[in-house]
């Protein structure tokens, strides 16, 4: 049965799957931004925009990102018309809503389903045409006995991806321990999860719609500390901050499981700066908040 509605839902996601910017609609935005200045100077404010993003401090990849939202919000506002993106890491977010505020009778809306969601997407229309949040998540509730098969954030990730789904179309995911894990998604991969999600790991599990409501999360939990450094480089602070040895930080940057603002590191040596974000898979992250001349950092645990 599972393989018959996988095979009827085959040729929709892959169109699905092709399409950019889904449409739909959100309650609760993450960030809101409304201006209004003349129509006439949306090309002139996009241009510029997308010169202050590629001259940022965004990797090449991100600029190109941030020129692509900043295009469909300028198609936005001449056909006044709302457009979606798919899901978003936070540093896109961040340089993308920057920009758009420099553009002319735009409203944008970035939300991830709950308050402290990572990975968002962004809803951009004109300001007449966007009179209500856009409602572009939904949660899915992926339910299974995990007491003896433990499974991490990427085991259901992995599982997700496996159907043919790509990583720009699920969001955050929340684990639930022995009970499972709940999963920000695109509304329109709903029913085919449902129908093609069979197993995470070696678990057997079920998968079903929740609202979004129901989404059990905490609070994000900091702590500060300080080090002294002698230099910035990852590996010297990373190691400091998570607390391990810098050769056992050069083998998990080896492995891929460390990302600077949520790109993955390739070599020790990559200096950091203020406001970066280091994150280690399965230890959590710290945040570089202050850096002096003397090399003192001021950091926190997230």
């Amino acid at each position: 049965m599972a393989a018959a509605a996988a095979l009827a839902l085959a040729s929709p996601l892959r169109r699905l799957l092709r399409a950019p910017h889904p449409r739909g609609a959100i309650p609760a935005p993450y960030y809101v931004i409304t201006r209004g200045r003349c129509g006439a100077a949306v090309a002139v404010a996009a241009a510029a925009a997308r010169d202050s993003a590629v001259k940022g401090n965004v990797d090449r990849n991100a600029a190109e990102e941030v020129r692509n939202i900043l295009d469909m919000a300028e198609r936005a506002s001449k056909r006044r018309d709302v457009f979606h993106t798919n899901f978003l890491t936070p540093p896109i977010i961040k340089e993308a809503m920057l920009a758009i505020d420099k553009l002319a009778d735009i409203k944008a809306v970035a939300q991830g389903g709950y308050p402290q969601a990572e990975r968002c997407r962004i809803s951009v229309g004109h300001a007449d045409s966007m009179t209500s949040n856009p409602d572009v998540v939904a949660a899915l509730s992926i339910s299974g006995n995990f007491r003896l098969e433990p499974c991490s954030h990427g085991d259901f990730l992995g599982a997700i991806l496996g159907t043919g789904i790509t990583r720009e179309k699920v969001g955050d995911i929340l684990l639930q321990g022995e009970r499972g894990a709940q999963v920000l998604v695109d509304p329109e991969l709903v029913d085919y999860l449902i129908s093609t999600l069979e197993k995470v790991g070696k678990v057997g599990v079920s998968c079903s719609q929740i609202p979004l409501l129901a989404l059990e999360y905490e609070p994000p939990r900091t702590k500060s500390f300080k080090t002294v450094e002698l230099s910035l480089r990852v590996d010297a602070l990373a190691s400091a901050g998570f607390k391990i040895s810098r050769t056992k930080l050069a083998s998990l940057i080896s492995a891929g499981d460390v990302r600077v603002n949520w790109t993955p590191v390739l070599k020790s040596g990559v200096n950091l700066r203020s406001g970066d974000v280091v994150s280690v898979s399965g230890m959590g992250r710290i945040k570089v908040t202050k850096k002096t001349k003397n090399a003192i950092i001021f950091s926190y645990k997230l």
